[in-house]
C-alpha cells in the first residue's frame, strides 16, 4: 500500500514586500471500493466482508458506502487500539436505528460515551466479581444436569436448541428474575429473536421489533414489581442492584431504560448458546482437547477463549468519528461510521500464529492482547465498550465443557451438516450440532449436584449481608 501523501504550496501570511509560502502535507486518501453501495455483500458474508476487503485493497482501512452511508472499515490490533479512543470516536449514533430496535434497545449502555458511559458500565462489571462467577458456574451446571436427565428417552437431541434454553434458565436465576411456568421456552425464543434478527428485513425485521417490544414490556414489570415491593430478589442479585441503581444525575434509571439494560443482561448469556455449540464442535472435531480438559487445570480456560477466538460469534463493532482527525496520514472527517472487524482480528496472522488452526495451548502462560483478542470488542470492558459479560461467557462456556466431557456420554449422527453458514446471524452449523444416544453419568451427575449447592454456600457466605 502506498502512504505517499500529496505536497502542496500554502501561503501562511505576507509581510512588506515579501510573500512567505509554507508547505503543508495533504492526508493521503484512505484506499476506496469503487462499489456504489456493499450493503448487499455485507449482509451476505458479513465475517468476511472486511478482512476481504481489506486484503484486496491492500490496506487496515478502506472506505466504501453501507446503507448508502459512507462508511470506514478497519481490522487489526493497532485500528482496535485507535478505535477504542475516546478523543477520536463516539458510539451515539453509529448503530443503526433499526438494530438498536431489535438487538440492543434505545437507551442502553452501549450507545452511551465519557462519564455516562463510564458510570453505567460499572452496573454491568459490579456483578462480574469472583464470588458471582461462582454462583453463576453452580446454577449453569445444575441446570445443564436437569435438563440432560429429560434426554435419555430422545432419540435426537438439537444442542443449540437446548441451551438457549438452559441459559434462559441459568440467566435469570442468577440474576434473581423469577420464571413462571412455562415461560423459559417463550424468554429464550424471544432473547434469540433479539440476536438473530441484525440482518433480517420486511415482516422477520417487524416481528423481530413486536417480540423487542413484548419483552421490554416483560422487563419493564419485573422491574416495577422490585420497586413496588411486589417482589423481592435476592440481597445483591442483579436485579436488586439494578432496580436501586442510580446514574449521574442521582435519579434511579427510568423504568424503560431500567427493562432495556436487563435485557442486555439477559440477552447475550442466552447468546452464549451460540458459543456452546461450537464447544461441542471443537470436542467433536478436536478429540485429544477431552483428555486435556480433564487432565490440565488450566486447560478449560485456554479452551473456552480459543473456542472464542476461533468460532464466529459476532462480526463487527460501529462506531462514529467524535470530530475530523489524521491518523498515519489518513484524515478521519467527523461524523463518519466507522465500522471495526471482530473476526477478522482474532485471525490476523500479525498477532496470532497460525490463526486458522484451533489450538487452546496457545494461550498457556499468555495473558490476550486486549486489542487483537476481541471476540466481544476490542480494548478494557471498565474503561471501553468492550462486552461487560465476557467473564460470564467464558465462565458458561468451561461449565459446558465440563458437562458435554464428563457428565455426559452421546454420539453425533453422521447425517448432519455440521458445515457452517456464514451467511447467517448468528453463524451456526445448519445442523445446530445434533446429539443422540445421551446418557448422563449418574455418579458425575450425583457429584456434580453436590458441588455445586456448596459452591452456591460458599458463593452466599461471601455476598455483602443486608
Amino acid at each position: 500500500m502506498s502512504t505517499s501523501r500529496d505536497i502542496r504550496p500554502h501561503a501562511s501570511r505576507q509581510l512588506p514586500g515579501l510573500r512567505l509560502v509554507t508547505w503543508r502535507a495533504e492526508p493521503a486518501r484512505i484506499p476506496r471500493d469503487a462499489h456504489v453501495d456493499r450493503t448487499l455483500e455485507l449482509l451476505r458474508d458479513p465475517f468476511r466482508f472486511i478482512p476481504d476487503g481489506c486484503r484486496r485493497l491492500r490496506s487496515d482501512i478502506f472506505e466504501t458506502r453501507v446503507l448508502l452511508r459512507r462508511t470506514l472499515c478497519m481490522t487489526g490490533p493497532e485500528t482496535a487500539a485507535l478505535f477504542c479512543d475516546p478523543a477520536h470516536f463516539i458510539r451515539a449514533g453509529a448503530v443503526p436505528g433499526r438494530i438498536m430496535k431489535t438487538l440492543f434497545g434505545v437507551g442502553g449502555v452501549q450507545a452511551l460515551d465519557g462519564a455516562a458511559h463510564r458510570h453505567r458500565k460499572a452496573l454491568f462489571m459490579g456483578w462480574m466479581t469472583p464470588e458471582r462467577m461462582a454462583e453463576l458456574r453452580a446454577i449453569a451446571r445444575r441446570i445443564w444436569l436437569e435438563h440432560a436427565a429429560r434426554w435419555k428417552n430422545v432419540d435426537t437431541v438439537e444442542l443449540y436448541g437446548q441451551a438457549r434454553s438452559i441459559m434462559t434458565a441459568t440467566a435469570c436465576e442468577w440474576a434473581g428474575v423469577p420464571l413462571q411456568d412455562n415461560e423459559e421456552a417463550k424468554l429464550a425464543r424471544q432473547f434469540s429473536c433479539m440476536f438473530s434478527a441484525v440482518e433480517t428485513i420486511g415482516p422477520a425485521h417487524w416481528h423481530a421489533r413486536h417480540v423487542r417490544r413484548q419483552s421490554e414490556a416483560w422487563a419493564r414489570e419485573i422491574v416495577s414489581k422490585v420497586r413496588s415491593g411486589r417482589h423481592v430478589p435476592p440481597h445483591g442479585s442483579p436485579l436488586e442492584t439494578l432496580a436501586a441503581w442510580r446514574d449521574l444525575d442521582g435519579r434511579h434509571l427510568d423504568l424503560q431504560t431500567a427493562a432495556v439494560e436487563l435485557l442486555n443482561l439477559l440477552r447475550p448469556t442466552v447468546a452464549t448458546a451460540v458459543w456452546i455449540v461450537y464447544v461441542a464442535l471443537a470436542l467433536h472435531r478436536y478429540p485429544e482437547t477431552r483428555d486435556a480438559l480433564c487432565l490440565e487445570p488450566d486447560y478449560p480456560e485456554w479452551f473456552a477463549r480459543e473456542v472464542r477466538r476461533y468460532y464466529p460469534f459476532f462480526p463487527l463493532v460501529a462506531a462514529r468519528v467524535r470530530d475530523t482527525f489524521e491518523w498515519r496520514g489518513y484524515c478521519f472527517p467527523k461524523g463518519v461510521r466507522v465500522l471495526f472487524d471482530l473476526y477478522g482480528t482474532d485471525h490476523d496472522a500479525r498477532a496470532w500464529r497460525n490463526p486458522e488452526v484451533f489450538d487452546p495451548l496457545r494461550f498457556r502462560g499468555r495473558s490476550p492482547d486486549p486489542y487483537a483478542f476481541v471476540p466481544q470488542g476490542p480494548g478494557d470492558p471498565h474503561r471501553h465498550h468492550r462486552c461487560a459479560g465476557e467473564r460470564m461467557a467464558v465462565e458458561l462456556l468451561k461449565t459446558a465443557a465440563q458437562v458435554l466431557t464428563a457428565d455426559l456420554s452421546y454420539a453425533v449422527p453422521a447425517e448432519q451438516n455440521l458445515m457452517i453458514d456464514w451467511s447467517r446471524l448468528p453463524a451456526l452449523p445448519h445442523s445446530r450440532f445434533l446429539m443422540s444416544r445421551v446418557r448422563l453419568d449418574e455418579t458425575s451427575a450425583r457429584r456434580g449436584a453436590i458441588h455445586s449447592v456448596r459452591i452456591l454456600e460458599s458463593a452466599h457466605r461471601k455476598l455483602p449481608s443486608a
